[in-house]
């Protein structure tokens, strides 16, 4: 049997989603002034929503990361959502099942805050969570600003530099 016997049959059914070359972009700008173009939609300024990223993906959790910048943990938590960092929601899958059967209106907001056993700030970010997307352009920024923007090809020669022959 060949391959052409083993192929015999196969069809496509389903396309490929094209999602283009992945690239950083290495933007010398600051983070707050590519943030600037979002600030309508960020729930604190460009600047401060910096600072946010800079000090969550330093390690520390959303509460220290709000307090070195001087805002509160939900809306810490709201920014960083929209910026594209993961895991931000206080719900489990079942939780976000029972949230969304409220947003669709299948339950009244005292059901589900009774169902899903959380407090009245939990469940206000989860709806937040839920209704807003992350803001795609803000998070390659932040994706961009916070990567290790050095080239390994460019650092081993400039390392190596010295040892090199000069070419003329």
């Amino acid at each position: 049997m060949g391959l052409s016997d083993i192929a015999a049959g196969v069809e496509v059914t389903t396309r490929q989603r094209e999602r283009g070359v992945a690239s950083v972009d290495r933007t010398a700008a600051p983070l707050a002034d590519r943030l600037a173009a979002h600030a309508d939609d960020l729930p604190c300024g460009p600047g401060t929503a910096a600072e946010l990223a800079e000090a969550y993906a330093s390690g520390g959790s959303v509460g220290d990361a709000a307090e070195a910048v001087g805002v509160a943990p939900t809306t810490a938590a709201k920014c960083l959502h929209r910026l594209g960092f993961e895991g931000l929601t206080p719900l489990s899958p079942l939780q976000r099942d029972i949230l969304a059967d409220w947003l669709d209106a299948r339950l009244s907001r005292t059901e589900a805050l009774e169902l899903t056993a959380v407090s009245e700030r939990e469940f206000a970010l989860a709806a937040y969570v839920a209704t807003h997307d992350r803001l795609p352009e803000a998070a390659e920024a932040v994706e961009s600003a916070l990567s290790n923007g050095e080239d390994a090809m460019v650092a081993k020669r400039d390392a190596l530099a010295a040892t090199l022959p000069e070419s003329g």
